[in-house]
């Protein structure tokens, strides 16, 4: 009998039996020392954004140090009035920068990945090869005392201040784009500006003593010069160290207590979602706050605060998980909340289309659970839509479904003062997938409106559309109100027929007939004939797919975006 185990699709085992991962807790307030600002980078400057920055500034530098050289190259070769640069030296030098210089453009702009010593060493190679070409330029040109070939009877002096300060101009311009380029403190500046400023002094004042002919214009070799270079030197330096400042200032910025936002992801129903970063767990996570021009409405921030709180009580492994929660120094209120990188169930369906039967059912099953559990505690989502559920992989299990945005949540539990902070009137949610009593504006909602908007979704990702679609939000309202819906088989016969009744029964006008839990219609999915056949090879084959199609060369300091963050 063969040893060999006979290869089967594994199944997916129940996510209830999953435990949520233990989480940080319900941390206190984060200090109160910062505003809120978001400005592009990582928020670990030091050993991250530097990196990214000085690559990003030696690309620039590199092109226009390359673009020089080339024209310059280009002229000389065309005109051929200069002996010294259009001899075999002088163009074998140039070309040698020139070819250098684009050469570590071509390296800075490409997808290879660099180290810090290896920029390092860029920027040394970079700057490096002009001071020696400037260097040499400058000795052939004063050696021999050859500038006053150029000069008529009486007019050395002046040739001879001309010449110093065309030489002056070269190092000039040096100075000043490795002082406005390269990122640097202020201190490092001075070094390498120092080593660019130094060598044309040194030479026209060695130049002048050793070369008789020179020497009566000593004063005019060194003072211009070494009031050019002092010039270029301040201009260097102190544009580096405003430059340093304002990154350090916009650094500080952007930290919002132990956090620091990198990129806005997207709007939520009363907040704004950026990626942010932990600064000593160095760990992704996403920050929700309220937007600038809702944080002195009490109500809003009201609403926000009872958002975290009912988030903070969930525990499922299906939820969205918050780390932490606090206030800026300019009253902002924020939560801290799990980074999940992945396909909101919306992107799944626009980009991939309608999905196979057995995958629908399988995550949502997932959303059942998460809901239960909010149920179970007295919170009605309200705002259950194709975008507010993530599909990601998590402790290495694929196709995991995750329910987020609690932003238009009813708590029947946290507060009494609920019905207060709803304005009359006002309808909350998302016109395609809101229940019909949510639609009418009732001002009473239970656990059975999340289940109608969980069935309008189902009806979605089968279908590929919402169960109606209309030209404007009040037809799509009414529709939800009176209008039966149209059957999925219909648009996709090969949709179970069995599934179909479920979602239909999720989708009844009268909440009394609709599952009147999340763990009656968890039931049914499960009872379906497709459900437990999307296996988990399947999912981790799709992923893996995923994978490789993304997989194409980006560029470093691209973020990851958090995907379904709702608009």
């Amino acid at each position: 009998m063969s040893n060999v185990p006979s290869i089967v699709p594994r199944r997916f085992s129940s996510y209830a039996d999953h435990k949520p991962k233990a989480g940080f807790g319900q941390s206190s307030p984060a200090p109160r020392r910062c505003k809120v600002a978001m400005v592009a980078g990582s928020g670990l400057y030091p050993s991250t954004e530097l990196h990214t920055l000085l690559r990003s500034r030696l690309r620039l530098a590199a092109l226009i140090t390359f673009g020089a050289f080339l024209v310059f190259l280009i002229r000389n070769l065309a005109e051929a009035s200069d002996p010294i640069m259009t001899g075999t030296w002088g163009l074998t030098l140039h070309a040698a920068v020139t070819v250098l210089s684009g050469f570590l453009a071509a390296i800075l702009w490409s997808r290879r990945p660099l180290c810090m010593t290896s920029l390092r060493t860029i920027e040394v190679a970079l700057f490096g090869a002009p001071i020696m070409f400037f260097s040499w330029m400058q000795v052939c040109g004063l050696l021999h005392a050859q500038i006053l070939d150029y000069a008529r009877e009486g007019s050395e002096a002046q040739v001879v201040r001309l010449g110093a300060m065309t030489a002056a101009v070269r190092w000039f311009c040096l100075a000043v784009l490795y002082g406005m380029f390269i990122p640097n403190t202020w201190k490092r500046c001075a070094i390498m500006v120092a080593f660019i400023t130094l060598p044309p002094i040194a030479i026209n004042l060695a130049m002048g003593l050793l070369t008789p002919p020179l020497t009566p214009y000593l004063d005019w070799l060194v003072v211009d010069t070494s009031i050019m270079m002092v010039i270029a030197a301040v201009i260097a330096i102190f544009g580096s160290y405003k430059i340093s400042s304002l990154r350090e200032e916009a650094e500080e910025a952007r930290k919002l207590g132990q956090y620091t936002l990198k990129q806005k992801l997207g709007s939520g129903g009363m907040g704004e979602v950026y990626l942010a970063e932990h600064l000593l767990l160095r760990r992704p996570c996403a920050v929700k706050l309220i937007r600038p021009e809702q944080a002195g409405d009490p109500a809003f921030l009201t609403r926000f605060e009872r958002e975290v709180r009912a988030m903070a009580t969930l525990t499922h492994w299906n939820s969205v998980e918050v780390f932490d929660y606090g206030h800026a120094e300019d009253g902002t209120f924020y939560y801290v909340m799990e980074y999940l990188p992945g396909l909101s169930l919306q992107e799944l369906v626009e980009k991939h289309g309608p999905l196979c039967s057995s995958r629908a059912v399988h995550l949502l099953r997932q959303v059942c659970q998460a809901l239960r559990e909010a149920h179970g505690i007295g919170l009605i989502h309200r705002d259950i839509k194709p975008s507010n559920v993530i599909v990601c992989q998590r402790g290495a299990i694929p196709d995991v479904a995750k329910l987020l945005d609690f932003g238009l949540v009813h708590s029947m539990v946290l507060d009494g003062q609920d019905e207060k902070l709803t304005v009359l009137g006002t309808i909350v949610g998302s016109p395609p997938f809101m229940s019909p009593e949510q639609a009418a504006g009732a001002e009473k909602v239970d656990s059975r409106s999340d289940i109608y908007s969980l069935g309008a979704v189902a009806y979605f990702l089968l279908t590929g559309h919402a169960p109606f679609v209309r030209d404007t939000a009040m037809k799509m309202l009414m529709a939800h109100a009176y209008e039966p819906v149209k059957p999925l088989r219909d648009t996709k016969a090969d949709i179970p027929l069995d599934l179909e009744q479920v979602i239909l029964r999720c989708l009844e006008k009268d909440p009394n007939n609709r599952f009147q839990d999340a763990a009656s219609m968890e039931r049914a999915l499960a009872q379906c004939e497709c459900a437990n056949r999307w296996t988990e090879d399947e999912a981790v084959e799709w992923w893996r797919k995923r994978d490789n199609e993304k997989r194409q060369p980006v560029d470093e300091n691209q973020t990851l975006v958090l995907a379904g963050v709702t608009s």
